[in-house]
């Protein structure tokens, strides 16, 4: 079976973690701390890691201190994680809909949405994709919004010249099995304001004021005040290890990706049941590779087709306005999302592909619409 993404471990990742293994202490310590400071060297800013992408937005978002019962807007298509993350933090998701060109949140939306109560935009970077984020950037700073990005697709990928990450106000990051880089289960906060790096850096150890410190040394606070609510959300020394050795490999990782969008672009481009995505591949790093069917009727038979000729598919993503738990969030028209989503498919991406895989898959494709 090809399958749809992957972790793409080397004898080296495996190393790495066997002597963290080694060393016999698995739980946050100065292995965290040397990859939040490779981190930082990448991105050019502050880092703190957690113990996944969704803890990281949960607490970036807390760390605002906003009150209770705010809302913050974000693209009804995206994983669930975006919105859990909200409510988790306090606050209330309000579902805006989405550009069909690159399947990021709407502009147009965000200002319909807008009210009083707004404090939060959450853009998220579909397939790694940023564009349309310096539009949002310049709605946020006529109404004194924040803008927390969910870049967990986005790793590697730039805005023009700026890496995503390297600029704005803050970015959270993904470092789960399939992403573009994986520490196994690890996310990332990044950015320059310094208020959330001190309050996340606490909030991650359960809010234990200056524990993180004492943990990168491998010691324990026994005396310690807290003064907010905390949550279990650190990174451990084992998923660091991975992580730093994944980090190493990036280059590599992003090379790779690049090249098999753009052949899956000049395979597919000339297919007339499909549409694809236009999108830079010099700049972005993709993490998915969706594509739109021209009839919505057909995914079901074209997903089953592909299963039998070895290929995994999938689906990115089911609205969330459309989901039990977060039928409130709906103040406006969401079509665009309504529309897009019986027609998406997402085909196989990972480093570990080949183009001959590629061929294989995209020849399958056309096989099924000609059969």
């Amino acid at each position: 079976m090809i399958k749809l993404s992957k972790s793409c471990i080397s004898k080296g990742d495996k190393l790495a973690v066997k002597r963290l293994l080694d060393k016999e202490f698995l739980g946050m310590g100065p292995e965290t701390k040397k990859f939040e400071s490779q981190l930082e060297n990448f991105f050019g800013r502050s880092v703190i890691c957690t113990a996944n992408g969704t803890s990281a937005l949960q607490i970036a978002l807390q760390s605002l201190g906003f009150k209770k019962g705010l809302e913050v807007l974000v693209p009804s298509i995206t994983y669930l994680a975006s919105y859990q993350a909200i409510t988790a933090a306090g606050y209330v998701p309000i579902s805006c809909d989405i550009e069909t060109k690159s399947g990021n949140i709407s502009i147009d939306s965000i200002k319909k949405n807008y009210t009083k109560k707004t404090r939060v935009i959450m853009p998220v970077h579909f397939v790694g994709d940023p564009q349309g984020l310096h539009k949002i950037y310049s709605f946020a700073r006529t109404k004194k919004l924040r803008v927390i990005e969910d870049a967990a697709h986005a790793f590697g990928s730039f805005l023009g010249k700026k890496k995503i990450g390297s600029f704005g106000d803050v970015s959270c990051f993904s470092f789960d099995g399939i992403k573009n880089i994986t520490s196994a289960e690890g996310g990332a906060i990044v950015t320059n304001d310094l208020n959330i790096i001190k309050r996340a850096r606490d909030i991650r150890t359960l809010g234990v004021k200056g524990d993180s410190i004492n943990r990168y040394q491998k010691k324990r606070t026994w005396n310690f005040q807290v003064e907010e609510q905390g949550w279990r959300y650190h990174m451990s020394d084992l998923n660091a290890a991975l992580g730093i050795s994944q980090l190493s490999r990036f280059s590599s990782f992003a090379k790779k990706r690049q090249k098999l969008a753009k052949k899956y672009d000049d395979n597919l481009i000339d297919l007339n049941e499909i549409k694809i995505f236009k999108r830079d591949y010099t700049k972005i790093v993709p993490h998915i590779y969706p594509i739109i069917l021209k009839d919505p009727n057909c995914r079901k038979e074209i997903m089953e087709f592909l299963k039998s000729k070895k290929i995994e598919t999938g689906i990115h993503y089911y609205p969330n306005h459309l989901l039990k738990y977060f039928k409130s969030s709906i103040r406006s028209s969401l079509q665009n999302a309504e529309n897009i989503f019986p027609s998406l498919l997402t085909l196989p991406l990972h480093p570990d592909l080949s183009m001959k895989d590629i061929k294989y898959i995209s020849s399958s494709i056309y096989n099924f619409f000609n059969k």
